[in-house]
């Protein structure tokens, strides 16, 4: 499922085609996807001008000019494409949401498993959507410091790679930038999570934002249905140091360990057991 790099990379791709842009048709063309499509959907959008576009954990919102908010989750195997309107393909099976603005550009969102979701909010309401009401504070925002993080790892008893896939801890982290962060952190991802509370709070955080702006301005990872809205893939998956790499020698300086692979919390995690502690 596309993490915070991943979504943060479309959004941004979305940005200059769509805010300030007047939706002059919109299409939906599946009654339900993860959630219902809401009835009104083409109706309450087409003709509205989008006033802004931005990303909450995973999460874009597309907030219209007379208020309504649009929250878009892509799911597993979600991609948004853009391409000029005139001249453009026959709609594709999956293609279930598709905008036209103004200046004659196609936003298509493609959806297979139909793991995504489209859901309406008001602006003023957005914060306590049911969907956004818990997440916590975003890892690259000024919010989420090591006190913080600390605060919130207080008496928990789980591993710490569990507890930040909790997004009520902090929003947006997955599997794969948990995996790298821990890594370069020396953190193992079954050290008690309460235990790293304090001084490894402080180590930790500083490699959650370096993964974090690394792997958005490589575009995100990757691994099998991701794509950039210009069709482009990913890149971050080929400067993996720790996911996908069991059995491989760990690249920690002076280290001479080896990735390995468990299961946590039903996900796989890699690790060097020689230097994550």
């Amino acid at each position: 499922m596309p993490e915070l790099p991943e979504v943060e990379t479309v959004t941004r791709g979305l940005a200059p085609v769509l805010v300030g842009r007047t939706l002059a048709r919109v299409e939906a063309h599946a009654p339900t996807l993860r959630l219902p499509v809401p009835a009104d959907f083409a109706a309450r959008l087409t003709g509205r001008q989008v006033r802004g576009l931005s990303r909450r954990s995973k999460y874009m919102l597309m907030e219209m000019d007379d208020g309504l908010v649009m929250i878009w989750h892509l799911g597993m195997s979600g991609r948004v494409q853009i391409m000029a309107d005139a001249g453009a393909p026959p709609r594709a099976k999956h293609d279930h949401i598709i905008f036209v603005t103004d200046a004659g550009y196609r936003v298509v969102f493609n959806d297979a498993r139909r793991f995504g979701l489209v859901a309406f909010t008001d602006v003023n309401m957005a914060a306590s959507h049911p969907l956004l009401a818990r997440i916590g504070p975003e890892p690259l925002g000024n919010g989420f410091d090591a006190d913080i993080l600390s605060a919130g790892l207080k008496g928990r008893s789980g591993p710490i790679k569990t507890a930040l896939l909790d997004q009520t801890l902090v929003a947006g982290l997955g599997n794969i930038y948990v995996c790298e962060s821990l890594w370069r952190a020396g953190i193992s991802p079954r050290r008690t999570a309460s235990t790293v509370a304090g001084k490894r709070a402080e180590r930790l955080v500083p490699h959650i934002r370096d993964v974090l702006n690394e792997a958005i301005a490589a575009g995100g990872s990757t691994l099998k249905d991701h794509a950039q809205v210009d069709g482009e893939l990913g890149y971050f998956q080929h400067r993996f140091e720790a996911y996908g790499r069991e059995g491989e020698a760990c690249r920690t300086a002076g280290c001479g360990g080896t990735i390995h692979r468990i299961t946590q919390a039903g996900r796989s995690t890699f690790f060097c057991p020689s230097c994550q502690r």
